[in-house]
């Protein structure tokens, strides 16, 4: 059957994923559609993401954002990476941070060079060749150009969110407040044809944007999609979030510290920091989780903990019928690596590449999907890597991690590095070559043998190659200024 032109979308639910859609959509197809998003002011959103990843400026430059306006608007900070404490194991640390590291060869990447010193004796710590790992380490920041540093925000969700509306609004996106009561179908296609708010009103549309959190209304609860569990794989289920005030200058990355039976967010921002505790309840209750986290967090809270319980998994769908869902609504990744926003932003980016004008075919629900699929499983993996690989045997939840069945594509990644020291990122792939080295080195994960090629160097060529690197890298990181500094000459926010 047929399936009608779109010309009315409807985004159910608002938070971070509902205003980014209505943003996106009412800037850049605004003129021939017509974007209506429903928010009920008493239901609260997740609202703890904080922390972002390097592709989110893409989105920001369609939408031609300010960079000052927008971080001074969200109380934000910088950020260069994430801080792993105590994952390898304990009192251990290192930092995955962004851009890259070295320089690479057409036959052989970086970390093979490095290798080769490393036994030689002459390498220094692996990030020590990564600007973005030594201006973190340094405490440094600034925007250069050329994108000389690659950077991403910590901000506050809800101000964000806040962000969003004034701009989706200004470009014609309409908010409609109430809470949905019911969800009206077409008879035969089983397309979602308008929802019924709780006053009574329908609000009908072509075409539906599911941002309703966990409980995917429209996806779920109505289409009934389906839903992959990776418990198994991934088996923290809880979390736990409270504020605090700022007792330091904020530092340009993210902290995650491993614990017992999971593992602690520390985000900095302008006018308070962000914390948490992600866990598994079959190894810490909520009482003992919250305990934890308070007596770990610095400085006093400015707000309640509250509890959060997820299932890690995805949606076997994010496109069916005439509904895509985003955010908490297409799936949940722990927030380990910032990627929460970043499958956000994938999806509505692919939905406007794919828009369906002329009413919805099934090859690109197929290929939205299976762009989806592809993306978010290995960003899967590349999480799961950093719970199985580690050195620490010293809880149960860790001998668990350690002894866990994992997936066969991150089993062969684990091997192809362990044997011969090899990355490939697979092209659309989020995570690149440099990230995957940096977390497997970082948990322990060394190569027993190096490429070949790099003996086509002298031993005397390689030591001035690694040091020239070094050097290059120290020389930038001493011109920038402190992380607080450049905020304050750049993007400070106006006090709360």
């Amino acid at each position: 059957m047929e399936t009608p032109k779109i010309h009315k979308v409807v985004v159910a639910g608002g938070g971070t994923a509902g205003w980014m859609a209505a943003a996106a959509l009412s800037k850049l197809l605004g003129k021939t559609l017509d974007i209506t998003l429903i928010e009920s002011d008493e239901i609260g959103t997740v609202g703890v993401g904080e922390a972002t990843i390097p592709t989110l400026i893409t989105l920001h430059e369609l939408l031609q954002i300010k960079e000052q306006d927008f971080v001074s608007a969200v109380q934000g900070t910088f950020k260069l990476g994430i801080s792993f404490e105590n994952w390898r194991d304990v009192g251990e640390d290192y930092i995955h941070s962004f851009g890259y590291t070295g320089k690479d060869c057409w036959a052989a990447g970086f970390q093979h060079f490095w290798l080769k010193g490393h036994k030689m004796g002459i390498s220094e710590e692996y990030g020590e060749y990564c600007t973005e790992w030594a201006a973190a380490k340094d405490n440094r920041f600034a925007v250069l150009p050329n994108s000389a540093l690659n950077y991403a925000y910590h901000f506050d969700a809800s101000l964000y969110a806040k962000f969003l509306r004034g701009i989706a609004e200004d470009n014609g996106a309409v908010r409609q407040e109430g809470k949905i009561k019911a969800v009206e179908q077409h008879p035969e296609t089983g397309f979602i044809t308008g929802v019924t708010l709780e006053s009574g009103q329908l609000i009908e549309g072509d075409f539906f944007v599911d941002c309703t959190g966990f409980r995917g209304l429209l996806i779920e609860q109505t289409l009934h999609t389906g839903y992959d569990d990776w418990s198994h794989w991934l088996p923290a289920d809880s979390a736990v979030a409270v504020q605090t005030e700022s007792v330091a200058p904020p530092i340009p990355y993210t902290r995650s510290i491993a614990h017992e039976a999971g593992w602690q967010w520390r985000i900095p921002l302008q006018h308070r920091v962000g914390n948490g505790m992600v866990f598994c309840s079959k190894f810490w209750s909520d009482d003992e989780a919250t305990s934890k986290l308070l007596g770990n967090v610095e400085g006093p809270t400015v707000t309640d903990p509250r509890v959060i319980k997820f299932t890690t998994g995805s949606r076997r769908k994010h496109w069916n019928k005439n509904v895509v869902a985003m955010g908490l609504a297409s799936g949940f990744m722990e927030p380990l690596e910032s990627t929460s926003i970043h499958l956000a932003q994938r999806a509505i980016i692919r939905l406007m590449q794919m828009f369906p004008y002329d009413g919805v075919r099934q090859p690109d629900v197929e290929e939205f999907n299976n762009q989806m699929k592809f993306e978010i499983e290995n960003i899967r993996d590349f999480i799961v890597l950093h719970y199985h690989v580690t050195n620490r045997r010293d809880t149960a939840f860790w001998r668990h991690c350690s002894s866990m069945p994992i997936p066969d594509s991150l089993q062969h990644r684990i091997e192809l590095f362990k044997q011969a020291g090899r990355v490939f990122k697979v092209p659309t792939e989020l995570f690149g070559e440099n990230s995957w080295t940096q977390v497997m080195l970082g948990q322990g994960l060394m190569p027993e043998q190096y490429h070949p090629i790099v003996n086509m160097m002298s031993d005397d060529e390689l030591k001035v190659f690694l040091s020239g690197i070094h050097g290059s890298v120290g020389n930038l990181v001493r011109q920038l200024p402190s992380h607080q500094r450049f905020i304050d000459h750049y993007c400070k926010a106006m006090p709360t």
